[in-house]
């Protein structure tokens, strides 16, 4: 019995390749020329290994977003409510204006404006930024529940504050900001939320 051809590719390294084509040009405008240049390999490997084009991007969007998570929780995981504001911020800021990826937030360029054939990937993605926010709202809700909020302060408010921050960087960070820039908005965020 056959087990067939090995693969020819390290299957991470081009899901990685294919994030970064996804990342530049948005759902929509990664073509399956761009993404089959980008990715090393041709269009019946493409779709024999994810299967579609839509599929391809919810395994990127999949990897992507476990490891935006990861982030968050490392940094929503600091003593104080305010303490982890500012490392979910300081550490969204740095990653939006890192060099080893495009600028920005794949979460925010891989598919906000996608014609109405393509809603499911808006989707995918607005359920991603849904997650994040949820982990906030939870973090501040404990310190709420710890007495570490004001009182009256609105948990679901404020995670909704801290995302709409950390999105519009993306935006800003997308179009060249820089990091410097960035912890100055943070800054003012700070003062803003004034819980400590």
């Amino acid at each position: 019995m056959s087990t067939g051809r090995p693969r020819a590719f390290d299957e991470e390294a081009v899901l990685d390749r294919a994030a970064e084509t996804f990342w530049r040009y948005g759902y929509e405008g990664a073509s399956l020329s761009a993404l089959t240049a980008a990715m090393g390999i041709n269009r019946p490997s493409l779709y024999a290994t994810f299967g579609s084009k839509e599929q391809l991007f919810r395994r990127v969007f999949a990897r992507y977003h476990a490891k935006q998570v990861g982030s968050a929780r490392a940094a929503l995981d600091q003593p104080s409510a305010y303490a982890a504001i500012e490392a979910f911020l300081r550490a969204s800021a740095d990653g939006l204006t890192a060099t080893d990826h495009p600028l920005g937030c794949l979460s925010i360029q891989g598919g906000l404006a996608c014609s109405p054939e393509n809603a499911a990937i808006s989707e995918v993605l607005a359920a991603g930024r849904a997650e994040t926010e949820a982990a906030i709202e939870a973090r501040m809700s404990q310190a709420a529940a710890e007495g570490d909020l004001p009182a009256g302060m609105d948990a679901r408010a404020l995670a909704r504050f801290v995302m709409a921050l950390s999105e519009g960087h993306a935006v800003h960070a997308a179009a060249g900001a820089g990091r410097a820039e960035l912890h100055a908005s943070v800054d003012v965020a700070l003062k803003v939320v004034a819980i400590r």
